[in-house]
């Protein structure tokens, strides 16, 4: 019983496949989360493959939680008839029912699965008994029992232990099904809206400025992708300044390769909440959402995303590392926190470039590394009065890096988005055509960041990711 109810039952909930649904013209898969060592839990959705969102107003006694997992959001005509007020009440009304029966089908095969378990892990500890009994009779050389009685005590034995295991395993499972039907439906009661199911949540950007015509291709992202630090654009604008946008930036050095024009509207200390998907304060100007201007640019090809170490506020943990041992449960913790966080900007920014008018090709970039593990220069020593970066600290610097990117591919992916993977020679290193690093050091102007040569290596890789025929 004790193996059945505290193994069984959690194995089981984990394994059973969830129950694929169509609802309202999006994919669903209803099913469980995996059990975890709490008296409650709220049931979960899972956005994208890798966003996981806590319903807390759904909280769950028991083992068993729901958890609804939906993929993208598609764009069809049984979505458009839930948001439309002649026809939304009743499909709502359906897709509540769907849902239902689809979790009520995978309790059912979940009923099934822990059935056979209890069933086997009987039949296995009834084999166990019935060798010790053997055991014990063959130390008594003058008191053997019949094989006879030997057959039907263990019978006995067996029959019992089995419909105890199982009458116990069912009854806490229903018990477990019971709440979990009660948690969700007092949760509900509660509900007025969808946002005091899931929290709130700000609305995609609105097209910003006036329209525009004759770029093949976009850049949004940060100071990487406008290449801080190098020459000024030629009759540059009061944004370009502000920004930082060099002549030698991403987009311009894309458009050089291709012989187009690839706007650039990326931007120095841009992150996916401030710059992407709303304005940005920086050099004393409020520029507009990157987003929002690229829905005003008519006939685009291609967009390039460059994005990330802001969002994380990559320099705290670099400097943090240069002056200490990194490795320490507190900052992974917080890396860990503001991952999560950027997990769920980067939902809503794939989602409002997914829905770009035109459906340009979307290309996501990837974070290059500064160090290779064995660095041992003046860049990775660091200034004077720190201890520099220990090999140790460059791999935390590494597998954080690793997490980001892992993090970027994995939902482009879902989009099918296409991936840019730079290939940037690091600090302390020479590059095959021994032209040095590709990313500036501590001497330079900004360090980190991207030089002319490294520029041409970031654009290198998203021409070699456009499509012959995107955007068509």
């Amino acid at each position: 019983m004790a193996f059945c109810l505290l193994v069984g039952i959690p194995a089981t909930i984990a394994l059973t496949p969830p129950q694929q649904l169509t609802v309202a013209g999006q994919e669903l898969f209803v099913g469980a989360r995996v059990p975890s060592p709490s008296l409650s839990g709220p049931v979960q959705l899972v956005q994208i493959g890798n966003t996981r969102l806590d319903v807390a107003p759904l909280e769950v006694y028991g083992p068993l939680r729901p958890q609804l997992t939906l993929g993208p959001i598609q764009r069809n005509a049984a979505a458009a008839a839930a948001a439309d007020p002649a026809t939304g009440s009743q499909v709502r009304a359906t897709a509540m029912s769907t849902v239902g029966t689809g979790f009520l089908r995978w309790y059912g095969w979940a009923t099934l699965g822990l059935l056979a378990v209890t069933l086997t892990a009987t039949a296995v500890a009834a084999h166990l008994r019935i060798l010790a009994t053997l055991r014990r009779q063959s130390r008594r050389p003058h008191q053997h029992l019949p094989a006879a009685e030997l057959w039907q005590r263990g019978t006995r034995q067996s029959l019992r232990m089995t419909a105890v295991a199982v009458a116990v395993t069912m009854v806490a499972w229903a018990g477990a099904g019971a709440l979990a039907y009660s948690g969700t439906v007092q949760g509900l009661q509660g509900v007025r809206s969808l946002a005091d199911l899931v929290g709130t949540h700000h609305l995609p950007p609105l097209p910003v400025g006036p329209k525009a015509t004759g770029y093949t291709g976009a850049v949004i992202g940060d100071s990487r992708a406008a290449r801080v630090g190098g020459a000024p654009v030629a009759g540059a604008t009061a944004d370009d300044t502000a920004c930082g946008r060099s002549s030698d930036s991403l987009a311009g050095e894309i458009g050089s390769m291709q012989g187009s024009r690839v706007l650039n509207l990326a931007c120095s200390g841009a992150s996916i909440p401030s710059g992407l998907l709303g304005p940005q304060t920086q050099g004393g100007r409020t520029l507009p959402s990157q987003v929002g201007r690229l829905q005003q640019v008519q006939g685009l090809k291609f967009v390039t995303v460059v994005i990330g170490p802001n969002d994380l506020s990559w320099g705290d943990f670099l400097r943090y590392c240069y002056a200490a041992d990194c490795q320490d449960n507190l900052t992974e913790g917080e890396f860990d926190y503001r991952l999560a966080a950027f997990d769920r900007d980067y939902g809503e920014l794939l989602q409002a470039l997914n829905d770009l008018p035109g459906r340009p090709q979307i290309i996501v970039m990837t974070s290059y590394d500064v160090f290779n593990p064995d660095a041992n220069c003046g860049d990775a020593k660091g200034p004077a009065g720190v201890s520099g970066l220990t090999p140790a600290g460059i791999t935390v610097l590494s597998s954080r890096n690793k997490a980001l990117n892992d993090l970027l591919v994995s939902g482009a992916q879902k989009y099918r988005f296409s991936i840019a993977t730079p290939r940037l020679a690091p600090l302390c290193t020479d590059s095959v055509d021994g032209l040095g690093a590709d990313i500036q050091g501590l001497g330079d102007s900004n360090p980190f960041h991207p030089t002319g040569t490294g520029s041409i290596r970031m654009a290198s890789a998203v021409v070699a990711a456009v499509k012959p025929d995107a955007g068509g």
